[in-house]
């Protein structure tokens, strides 16, 4: 390794440069590759290239960025998110890095793919149909009865995912989904259906070094229902390391992990713990997103980010350490305010009882008075997030729990959207 390392990291947007930051506290030179000529919409705004060696824009032909990428001796190539993974894969195989290959990296993004993938390799998986049409929708709801969850095959953050309790809901879902863009401002060409898990839903974060896997954080979800959404997530709590369900959950990621081919770097695993057993939800091929590995690493001392770096600077250093204990054993959660209105925003009305809260640590706003705000239908819609994190479980729970008790439409003073505005805040 040359004494001073460089890695690509492909697609790095928003809250991923945190990774990007943590490669250079290391010392280490980082080249930025965006897989797509356009910057998805989603993520279209002024940011900072000075932190990069260089920023290498994919136009298509793989030769080219290849070699583009090559002129730099990359020690490794990193997705940055999950709209990078594929191209991560094929760039870190054709330059002979530590790689998690192509012939797995359809399984790696589309949601159908990914559960029957896991499945042909004996790992436990949901009953699922790929639909492209409302009438597909519709025989196959009608087949499994109750309730069903749609969604789009290759988004994220939540986005699209319909809970369906009748044939009518479901193929309302897929009329939606079918012919409009995703998150990254990708078509969606079809759905997928799969029957609805109940059980608690965890989010297994990890680092892998060929083939070793290691269990960086886990987090607890916690669910409402809210703005017409059955199953919207609401808060998540991080897990103490060891325990029952943890054991369960640290081998099952363990299963999918290896049957999606998923030898080295980070992945962020998403798991219903049913009555029969833990149940893959979804899974990426990258860190985990709105910045939990960043508090996890706060409040435990280490987190996916640190082993990340350590697998692809240190291979040896994180094979001999990669089942240590974490440093600290701080509690924290990371709650999301729902905002009941679209609108704009005139005043939040608490935010002062949420900052004198015993365990606040640090308050996210995205929308800001004057601002536009949305019916909160998914993770993208949150109008702030409170961070909170302390030496005691009960007290992040009870300032949880507050916050849940405070958060409700008289915390919002909105100005409401005329009737012909409100088609796009309505899931």
């Amino acid at each position: 390794m040359p004494d001073s390392p460089l890695v690509a990291v492909v697609d790095s947007y928003g809250l991923s440069k945190v990774l990007v930051d943590e490669f250079r506290k290391r010392g280490t030179s980082v080249v930025r590759v965006q897989s797509t000529p356009e910057v998805p919409a989603a993520y279209r705004g002024p940011f900072d290239l000075s932190d990069y060696v260089a920023n290498i824009v994919h136009q298509g032909d793989l030769t080219a960025t290849v070699a583009a990428v090559a002129a730099h001796s990359p020690t490794a190539v990193v997705a940055g998110g999950e709209i990078g993974v594929e191209l991560a894969d094929a760039l870190s195989e054709a330059l002979g890095l530590p790689t998690n290959g192509t012939a797995l990296s359809a399984a790696r993004r589309d949601k159908y793919v990914m559960i029957e993938t896991i499945r042909q390799a004996g790992v436990t998986g949901a009953r699922q149909r790929l639909v492209r049409t409302e009438q597909d929708v519709r025989e196959w709801h009608r087949s499994v009865g109750g309730r069903i969850v749609v969604k789009p095959l290759r988004s994220a953050a939540g986005d699209g995912i319909a809970f369906c309790d009748s044939p009518d809901e479901s193929a309302a879902a897929v009329a939606r989904i079918v012919g409009s863009e995703n998150v990254f401002s990708m078509p969606n060409t079809a759905a997928v259906a799969q029957e609805y898990l109940r059980g608690t839903e965890y989010m297994v974060n990890t680092v892998s070094r060929d083939g070793r896997h290691r269990v960086c954080e886990i987090w607890r979800t916690t669910r409402i229902t809210a703005n017409g959404v059955a199953d919207l997530s609401d808060t998540v709590y991080l897990m103490p390391r060891h325990g029952a369900a943890q054991e369960q959950l640290t081998a099952y990621a363990g299963q999918v992990l290896d049957a999606l081919g998923i030898r080295h770097g980070p992945a962020h695993v998403e798991i219903k713990l049913t009555n029969s057993g833990p149940v893959l939800v979804e899974a990426g091929a990258r860190i985990g997103g709105a910045n939990l590995p960043h508090y996890a690493q706060i409040a435990r001392g280490q987190s996916q980010l640190d082993w990340t770096v350590e697998a692809y600077l240190r291979p040896e250093h994180f094979l001999a350490h990669h089942r240590d204990d974490d440093p600290l054993q701080l509690h924290c959660a990371f709650v999301g305010l729902v905002s009941p209105y679209a609108g704009t925003l005139r005043a939040y009305r608490g935010l002062d009882a949420l900052r004198d809260l015993e365990s606040f640590h640090e308050m996210r706003v995205a929308v800001t008075p004057g601002g536009r705000i949305r019916r909160t239908v998914d993770d993208l819609s949150y109008p702030a997030v409170v961070v909170l994190m302390h030496e005691s479980e009960e007290t992040v729970l009870r300032d949880a729990n507050t916050i849940r008790y405070l958060d409700g439409p008289s915390f919002y003073d909105v100005e409401p959207v005329t009737t012909h505005d409100t088609a796009g805040d309505r899931r």
